[in-house]
């Protein structure tokens, strides 16, 4: 009779850890789409920034002809964001996002420069894609902090015990946290 209760006990144990770890397994699959859903959001929001960057430029370009520099730096941040990027891999992750700094940065400069031709600042056509890049940028701020926050719910969910031993069992691993550049920590400077 003992070694039967052993028996069951011992299958009723394998039973248990077997539905815990197949909803831990859930449950992880589940967050780490999340995860994935949440970047291509934010990859979303920079594909419409880059495919609006032409126009900006264009209209810029027709009163601004001499600022051929700004020009030069928008081409060659627009270029190195052709790639597409990894998730999974945190260097791909970083370089994407220096890309993006330094797009974001070069366009900042070309909006700087739009103080300097009044013409320029009246132009319904630059209002309107000022205006759509003010919108986008503000779109891909919330895109990174939805992505931020699914990349903390699942990174919490597979640090967690019983979780941590399904996600080491079936390789669920950390994600990286969008981080902003570090020169985005000091205040613009602006002159006139």
């Amino acid at each position: 009779m003992k070694k039967f209760l052993s028996i069951i006990s011992v299958c009723f144990a394998v039973c248990c850890s077997l539905f815990l770890t197949s909803c831990s397994y859930n449950s992880f699959v589940e967050l780490r789409e999340e995860v994935v859903n949440q970047w291509a959001n934010v990859e979303t929001q920079y594909q419409r920034r880059y495919d609006l960057v032409p126009n900006l430029v264009a209209t810029v370009k027709g009163v601004a002809a001499h600022e051929e520099e700004v020009y030069k730096s928008i081409a060659e941040a627009r270029a190195k964001l052709g790639t597409s990027v990894n998730i999974d891999d945190a260097e791909s992750v970083k370089a994407y996002q220096k890309a993006q700094n330094e797009l974001g940065s070069s366009l900042s400069r070309l909006l700087a420069i739009s103080e300097n031709y009044p013409q320029l600042k009246a132009n319904e056509n630059f209002l309107d894609l000022q205006s759509q890049l003010e919108g986008i940028e503000n779109r891909i701020a919330t895109a990174r902090t939805r992505y931020n926050d699914a990349v903390k719910k699942y990174n919490t969910a597979i640090s967690r015990f019983p979780g941590v031993i399904t996600a080491k069992i079936f390789h669920f691993d950390q994600k990286e946290y969008f981080k902003a550049d570090e020169a985005s920590a000091k205040a613009p400077v602006v002159s006139f």
